[in-house]
């Protein structure tokens, strides 16, 4: 961990374009909420092959507003090189100074991946686009990306997006510290030592959290699944364990020396708030 106690810590959270009239309240509302607690960025997902990129670029556009600084999630699986540098260019003349940079998923239907079939070469071309103009983060997975023919073929896909030129990496959600640190010390072999930083799923709801978790190939480990699962229907205090849960993984994070976390909000900011509270990240 040597590498990433080198870093200044962040602390970051991202946001999704919300569908209709209630859920763009329900976005403004965390939002403001959230924008007390001075996160270095903000990040805005990004529909697979565009699917809410006019949803993303509102969303950006009013975030950037608001006075936080914004990062767009790029996906580029289904998208073309001049689909690619329009996005790129609206980003520039909007000021976006940050983007996260992803393969993303091909969506329903579509049996062509278009010009980019792997994050690297989305990085890649960003770099010879626009040059420095962009803090690149990309996509990490202490767990391996479902889809990796193996762990070390995921670390080396990693570690060709960290040479195409990306700046630091934001981690899929885990609940496992020993399999973060075993991901950053196998990427220090490798001679990679830009900033992982964890991405953090507060436990709110054992339903949505299964259902995320078989999507993307996070772990919930059997212990604590079953300890959520025992709660049934009492919400309240399967949330006051999930919030004990995730604090105390983000206090062991950073005593372990990782560069910062990045909170998955789900456009709520209550548990976000807490949690940043609790490890009084605004004084870090």
């Amino acid at each position: 961990m040597e590498s990433q106690r080198r870093h200044p810590k962040q602390f970051s959270i991202e946001f999704f374009p919300p569908k209709g009239e209630e859920g763009l309240a329900r976005l403004r509302t965390a939002r403001e909420e959230l924008a007390k607690l001075s996160p270095k960025y903000v990040s805005v997902t990004f529909g697979a092959g565009g699917s809410t990129q006019e949803g993303t670029l509102e969303t950006v556009r009013e975030t950037l507003a608001a006075g936080l600084d914004t990062a767009p999630h790029l996906s580029c699986i289904g998208g073309s090189r001049e689909s690619i540098r329009a996005i790129l260019d609206q980003y520039v003349d909007m000021g976006v100074k940050r983007i996260v940079a992803l393969r993303g998923d091909m969506p329903s239907g579509m049996r062509e991946g278009g010009d980019f079939l792997y994050a690297n070469e989305l990085v890649e071309f960003i770099r010879a686009e626009t040059g420095d103009h962009f803090h690149i983060e990309v996509a990490a997975y202490p767990e391996f990306h479902p889809q990796a023919a193996s762990a070390s073929a995921d670390l080396d896909n990693f570690a060709r997006k960290v040479k195409a030129g990306a700046n630091a990496a934001i981690t899929q959600y885990f609940y496992n510290l020993d399999a973060y640190l075993r991901f950053v010390e196998e990427c220090e072999r490798r001679g990679v030592e830009i900033p992982i930083v964890p991405g953090i799923m507060p436990i709110t709801n054992i339903k949505q959290l299964a259902r995320f978790s078989a999507m993307c190939g996070a772990e919930i480990p059997r212990w604590l699944r079953l300890r959520l699962e025992a709660y049934g229907d009492d919400l309240e205090s399967l949330r006051a364990f999930g919030l004990e849960v995730t604090v105390e993984l983000c206090r062991r994070l950073l005593d372990a020396g990782a560069p910062g976390l990045h909170f998955y909000s789900m456009n709520q900011a209550g548990t976000t708030s807490r949690i940043w509270r609790d490890l009084d990240l605004s004084a870090a």
